[in-house]
């Protein structure tokens, strides 16, 4: 289901386009992920349950603090500059690269209603990161580029490059090793999108119908060119680990679940 090195490099590297973004604004909606309260008029994070596998979050790890430092300075000349009702910044100490999406929201529901779900879930993926483990016994972190701002149906990120195809494979094949793995299939867990990585920094609110897409497609090219001049915009992906979220603010585990060295 995942594309190859070059298909992949070639679909991201157009994501930051300015006619890409003109396209992507046009079908841009609402997070249902947040919701406007009546009291004071500020967007919660809703209850939105499950599992992922990601890199450690920003809050927790050492090694990309000052690409971290350089997101949070793009997410926040976006709040600047967009309308507040229009975007809602993630915290960011929850920064992170999704490996692979396991479980969420409805599914994950119908899950737990076996008691048994969430301790089998985590000794099956164990079994998945033990399996590519067997295939990489020698850990050699993942180097990913930052290409730029990516326009999303109801999320803006910044999209991620890995800079050797020998890097992308081993992304592919622990993700193979999750969603191809007989008994994690048997809990219902399985692949639902290509692999597209990506860093969000936050998610769209109220889109108003007079939007003004083309002005807000030239903000975004006008933003993305001053952050991605410059210095080269790089994180390495060391580690990944099972987590598990309430809603999309935070990204937590306990010290025994799963991890692994990339």
């Amino acid at each position: 289901m995942d594309d190859n090195y070059q298909t992949y490099v070639n679909r991201v590297l157009r994501l930051p386009l300015p006619e890409t973004y003109r396209s992507q604004l046009q079908n841009i909606q609402e997070s249902p992920k947040f919701q406007l309260q009546e009291v004071g008029g500020e967007r919660q994070a809703v209850t939105f349950p499950g599992y992922t596998v990601v890199t450690t979050p920003g809050g927790e790890e050492t090694e990309n603090q000052a690409f971290y430092a350089n997101l949070q300075a793009l997410q926040t000349q976006l709040q600047q500059q967009l309308d507040p009702n229009l975007f809602v910044p993630l915290p960011p100490e929850s920064f992170h690269l999704t490996l692979a999406d396991v479980i969420w929201d409805h599914a994950y529901r119908d899950a737990t209603q076996n008691p048994e779900f969430e301790q089998q879930l985590r000794d099956r993926m164990g079994e998945s990161f033990r399996q590519y483990q067997r295939m990489h016994p020698q850990p050699h972190p993942v180097r990913l580029q930052a290409v730029g701002l990516i326009v999303m149906p109801r999320a803006i990120a910044v999209g991620l490059v890995p800079k050797e195809e020998v890097a992308y494979e081993r992304l592919l094949q622990l993700r193979r090793a999750i969603y191809q793995n007989p008994d994690l299939m048997a809990l219902g867990i399985e692949q639902q999108y290509h692999f597209t990585g990506h860093i969000t920094l936050g998610y769209f609110g109220s889109i108003p119908p007079e939007l003004d897409r083309d002005r807000l497609s030239e903000q975004f090219s006008h933003l993305n060119q001053q952050w991605i001049t410059g210095a080269p915009q790089e994180m390495w992906a060391y580690r990944g680990e099972l987590r598990k979220f309430d809603n999309m603010t935070r990204y937590y585990r306990e010290l025994d679940w799963p991890t692994l060295e990339i």
